[in-house]
């Protein structure tokens, strides 16, 4: 019976299979497409210059055993690199790698020809894999330690940010996961990290990006069929900052992805920064594989600052857009603005652009109305944690009742409502509110906000349940 190259490369693949982890077999070995078998050479295609570099590096071995165990010592295997076209052409473009002689198993340097090199090559995303495309670090240099005030709510992470920074890749604080809550400086923080780092090392390829952005590189990348160029790209960072990690909570393909890319990265030195609105423990709908990921290095609470702090934060933003204030309307701003520090510099800029607009002097009773408008204004962020303990505290139950698997008509109740509140006041998904509310799933949140929606107009008592728990939420 006479081989063809699919049933050489199939035989390949057996023997591979039994000889490397299931994860690297589908990352490196599932995407290749045997093309042809001419005389005792097989040629293989692959998605990109760095998938061919990738297999020289660590599987040339492994190739060469099976390899010569179908074709005999003379086997040789020859490299298509086909590349997902991002120009607008429609042919793609191929160019053929002839692999040194695999009983000598030399590895060869590989042109992959850039003919039309258009200005969207400085798009970072347009040709992932592709090393001399400049990356842009989307870093925003405002944001340095310069302006990041140390405080003790802050100490222990802007002090393991800045040992990142001197070296990274190259502490124990890999990843470094910064936590806390809304307006603390999270991402002042990561960006500051990454400045500094772009500032001793300009040769490192630093690059910060929103987790939602991620996720929706990676949706597209699927569409696109070029996912392993999306991993690829991203296997070439030295840094890499994720904003609002928790984002990739109920995304389960995306952090599927994230967690191959972390593990590229962490074993070869590279450094992750992570930024959550929580920590690890407490994140919900994220795998526990990479929770256990998150926790190898260091996780650093952001707090709220205390008065000092934010005595010196606002003396800073003050100085910093030159401009004058008494030390008692400093004072009374700080002291009556306690939640966060984009609230108190938010404060702080509706007092200036007051006193500017109306022409009137900065005076501590103009602060009292500004700062009496401000902190009504200001929504408080209602968590779904929060939620549940309103809901409980009104039934006069525990938490742990609400979420038990009991049927009792009146705990199902109570959980619905919570249900029903945590779909209206927060962004989470129908997924993460069943989960973090006794573990149910989606089905079981969309039925409960069904369910509360006909009692409100059909049952007088349950619409008085609503308009209390309502009126408590929304204090």
């Amino acid at each position: 019976m006479s081989k063809t190259a699919q049933s050489v490369w199939n035989n390949c693949l057996e023997f591979i299979k039994d000889n490397i982890q299931p994860q690297a077999y589908r990352t490196w070995f599932e995407p290749i497409q045997a093309v042809k078998l001419t005389d005792n050479a097989l040629s293989i295609q692959v998605p990109s210059k760095f998938f061919y570099e990738w297999l020289e590096e660590h599987y040339v071995k492994i190739l060469k055993v099976s390899l010569t165990k179908e074709l005999g010592e003379t086997a040789k295997l020859v490299y298509i690199i086909k590349m997902e076209n991002t120009y607008g052409n429609k042919q793609p473009f191929t160019e053929k790698i002839p692999s040194a002689n695999r009983s000598a198993m030399k590895s060869q340097e590989v042109d992959v020809p850039l003919n039309n090199k258009n200005p969207e090559l400085r798009n970072p995303f347009v040709i992932p894999g592709i090393r001399n495309v400049k990356i842009e670090s989307q870093l925003n240099p405002n944001y340095s330690f310069e302006n990041f005030l140390e405080g003790d709510s802050n100490r222990l992470a802007r002090s393991a940010g800045l040992a990142v920074a001197s070296k990274p890749g190259g502490t124990s604080f890999n990843p470094l996961l910064i936590f806390g809550g809304v307006g603390l400086g999270k991402t002042h923080l990561a960006h500051a990290i990454g400045v500094d780092i772009k500032d001793k090392y300009p040769e490192k390829t630093v690059l910060y990006i929103s987790a939602e952005k991620f996720t929706q590189q990676y949706i597209d990348s699927v569409k696109k069929n070029n996912r392993n160029d999306f991993i690829h790209f991203y296997q070439i960072i030295d840094v890499l900052i994720i904003d609002d990690v928790q984002f990739l909570s109920g995304k389960t393909g995306t952090q599927d992805v994230f967690f191959h890319i972390f593990n590229h990265l962490h074993q070869n030195g590279k450094q992750v920064i992570l930024t959550s609105d929580k920590a690890p423990v407490d994140m919900q709908d994220i795998e526990q594989r990479l929770l256990s990921r998150f926790k190898w290095g260091l996780s650093a609470e952001l707090q709220t600052p205390d008065f000092e702090t934010r005595v010196s934060i606002l003396k800073n933003k003050l100085y910093r857009d030159g401009v004058d204030m008494p030390e008692d309307i400093i004072e009374y701003v700080a002291k009556n603005i306690k939640s966060n520090v984009r609230e108190l510099e938010g404060a702080i800029i509706s007092l200036i652009a007051q006193s500017s607009f109306n022409k009137k002097e900065i005076t501590l009773d103009l602060a009292r109305i500004i700062v009496e408008k401000f902190v009504k204004n200001t929504k408080r962020e209602v968590s779904i944690d929060y939620i549940q303990k309103v809901v409980s505290d009104y039934f006069q139950m525990d938490i742990d009742t609400l979420q038990s698997k009991t049927r009792k008509r009146h705990i199902v109740q109570a959980r619905q409502l919570a249900m029903f509140f945590a779909k209206k006041f927060t962004k989470a998904s129908l997924a993460s509110i069943g989960s973090q509310i006794g573990k149910r799933d989606h089905a079981t949140v969309l039925h409960a906000c069904k369910t509360v929606d006909n009692l409100s107009t059909t049952d007088k008592q349950f619409r008085k349940y609503v308009d209390d728990i309502t009126k408590k939420l929304s204090v």
